[in-house]
């Protein structure tokens, strides 16, 4: 009886252990496949979020559609053209730099000869039509010559240099004012001589062109939206860019040939042509357009 109730327990004990067993691995299975179906789950909402971002601007400017989707709206599409306009037109204003250079033993006697030309070339050019408020001194100096010998340098004498700076919008006069200053007032360098347009005169000049720019843009913005079955409703945008070009340098004399030639009277007079500038002004224009 004893040893029948012993096996009869052991039996017993037995079942309930599987039955433990059993349960637990039934517990941990469904815990794996709740684990699985919840990182499904969270992939699922989490691409659904990624795919309906995606498509979100975060600019005023949607994505450009097809004029024939039914969902595009009237500010989807956007057409943007480049309008140029050019000229070329004569400068109204001329700047001369011409100069007097003397050199002597002293540099008080450099300075007296050199001031004495200079006086003489300023009055020569105001009675050959140049006004006094015109002119203005560009530069100055005085400085010693050397001459290296035996072993160091010797001051042989000195150069005094006077520039005079003329602005005037009499550019017609230009060839009669330098050879006024070189033949026969002694100047002995010419340094510069541009032709410039003044403001007044490169601001209208601008203005026009950027009318004219815009014009041109206007009309390539209508081909491209008739084109596209699209029409224009608006501007989003404008930027204007205009661009100077000055014309070549005017040729000059050297130094060595003015103080050769200035003794003798000029026989002809110094050819001097101005020249033209060319002045561009263009305009980039974004459009809002819609279906027609």
């Amino acid at each position: 009886m004893s040893s029948s109730w012993s096996l009869n327990s052991n039996k017993l004990l037995a079942a309930i252990y599987v039955s433990i067993v059993t349960a637990v691995s039934v517990l941990s299975l469904l815990s794996f496949v709740d684990s699985l179906a919840k990182d499904s789950y969270d992939n699922v909402v989490y691409a659904q979020r990624y795919t309906a971002t995606t498509f979100v601007s975060t600019t005023n400017s949607p994505p450009i559609q097809s004029a024939n989707n039914n969902s595009a709206t009237s500010n989807n599409t956007i057409v943007s053209t480049l309008g140029t306009a050019t000229t070329k037109v004569k400068p109204d204003n001329v700047a001369i730099i011409l100069g007097v250079e003397t050199t002597n033993k002293t540099a008080k006697a450099a300075l007296s000869t050199n001031s004495a030309t200079m006086n003489k070339v300023l009055s020569d050019l105001l009675a050959a039509g140049v006004r006094k408020n015109e002119t203005s001194t560009s530069a100055f100096s005085i400085s010693p010559n050397y001459n290296y010998s035996q072993g160091r340098n010797i001051i042989t004498g000195f150069t005094a240099a006077n520039s005079l700076q003329i602005k005037s919008s009499n550019i017609n006069n230009t060839a009669k004012w330098i050879d006024t200053a070189i033949s026969s007032a002694g100047a002995t360098t010419i340094n510069s001589l541009d032709f410039t347009l003044s403001d007044k005169k490169l601001e209208e000049i601008i203005s026009g062109l950027i009318k004219q720019a815009i014009d041109s843009a206007r009309s390539k913005a209508d081909i491209a939206a008739s084109t596209l079955g699209l029409k224009i409703l608006g501007i989003r945008s404008v930027n204007v860019n205009e661009l100077e070009q000055p014309p070549s340098p005017a040729p000059f004399l050297q130094r060595g040939q003015l103080a050769t030639e200035a003794v003798t009277p000029a026989a002809n007079p110094t050819p001097i042509i101005p020249g033209q500038e060319q002045i561009s002004a263009s305009v980039s224009i974004v459009w809002l357009t819609g279906n027609c």
